[in-house]
């Protein structure tokens, strides 16, 4: 039927904030202060 997903599909897109997966002293805050990624992000 038009409009309804079946119970199975998951989801195409998610909203989430990443700000809240990562913690402060993670590597990955590190790299981002010295890259330059803001074309990246929409």
């Amino acid at each position: 039927m038009m409009g309804q997903l079946p119970g199975s599909q998951n989801e195409l897109f998610y909203d989430f904030n990443i700000e809240q997966f990562i913690p402060e002293n993670h590597l990955l805050r590190q790299i981002d202060r010295f890259l330059d990624l803001s074309d990246l992000r929409g």
